[in-house]
């Protein structure tokens, strides 16, 4: 399990974990909610944003100063995300045995009360957002369009993922932003690694329902790709690999980012080899594994930039 001590699941949700045992019970829908339970979606979100602050080179204090931003951003942003997803979902979610548990399709949050949290966790992101550059702010708010737009494309294509691709990156363009105020060749390419990476892990997520998107009629890459989806695997993060090592390139890092970007490069090509499509478990734990190569490209620019 992704958390320690969590005792079971039902459909998606946790049970028995932290929320459980420490939470006030009129607290915890709010949290799950949230999916504060669950942090490996905030990690996807939030290792872009610091691969990018990395690779822009501010001094160290700065560095640190705006990594601990956006950490508290992509908290709460990431909430939110799900929050509205929910709200958009909920009746999808009913039908499917995964996600029936979750707070909304239960009745333990009403789609009301849930629309006045995710106010409230937008007014915290804006307060986060507003102490960046006026560039870094600008960017933000454009990331909405493609926030707001989001929930919607599993119903008119069948690669969601790709707009999920072009959303839950969005952030490296912003922090690349709060350092320099502008937009420039080299994050543009780390943009576009992560733009695959996530197309990749996230249609390994999506293995995990494609029965039931075939039932309750919605699309994904997973139905799209079906048994070509192990090539396809290969050739996205083919791609993240290229795209990362022309940023790093491009930016001037030093020869110590490249042999650390082929070790992480090595755990994207052991997740295209040995993910098995057909099993919900092991696509669950392949997408979970994303997390160290972000950890571990984030250690390669650091080193390349900082040494």
């Amino acid at each position: 399990m992704e958390m320690e001590n969590v005792r079971s699941l039902v459909g998606d949700m946790p049970v028995g974990g932290w929320i459980d045992r420490l939470v006030p019970a009129v607290a915890r829908p709010y949290l799950r909610l949230m999916r504060l339970d669950r942090p490996i979606g905030t990690w996807l979100l939030l290792l872009p944003c610091w691969w990018s602050i990395a690779l822009a080179g501010a001094d160290l204090a700065s560095t640190l100063r705006l990594m601990a931003l956006f950490a508290v951003g992509a908290v709460v942003m990431r909430g939110a995300g799900c929050t509205y997803n929910d709200i958009v979902d909920r009746d999808f979610d009913a039908k499917v045995a995964r996600t029936a548990a979750r707070p909304i399709p239960s009745g333990a949050v009403s789609p009301r009360r849930a629309a006045l949290f995710l106010g409230a966790q937008l007014l915290i992101g804006l307060a986060v957002l507003v102490q960046l550059d006026p560039f870094a702010v600008g960017l933000g708010f454009a990331s909405m369009a493609l926030v707001l737009a989001y929930p919607f494309m599993k119903r008119v294509t069948y690669w969601p993922q790709a707009w999920l691709g072009l959303t839950f990156n969005w952030g490296a363009l912003v922090g690349w932003g709060a350092v320099r105020g502008t937009l420039d060749p080299e994050v543009l390419a780390l943009y576009a690694a992560g733009f695959f990476w996530t197309l990749g892990y996230d249609t390994i997520y999506a293995h995990q329902d494609k029965e039931d998107d075939v039932l309750i009629g919605v699309k994904s890459t997973a139905l799209a790709l079906g048994n070509r989806t192990r090539p396809a695997l290969f050739v996205f993060y083919g791609l993240t690999i290229a795209f990362t090592a022309l940023a790093g390139w491009l930016a001037g890092l030093g020869w110590v980012y490249f042999p650390l970007m082929a070790l992480a490069s090595g755990q994207l090509i052991w997740q295209a080899a040995a993910t098995n499509p057909d099993d919900g478990t092991d696509c669950l734990s392949k997408f979970r594994s994303n997390r160290f190569y972000g950890w571990l490209l984030l250690l390669a620019i650091a080193a390349g930039r900082f040494l």
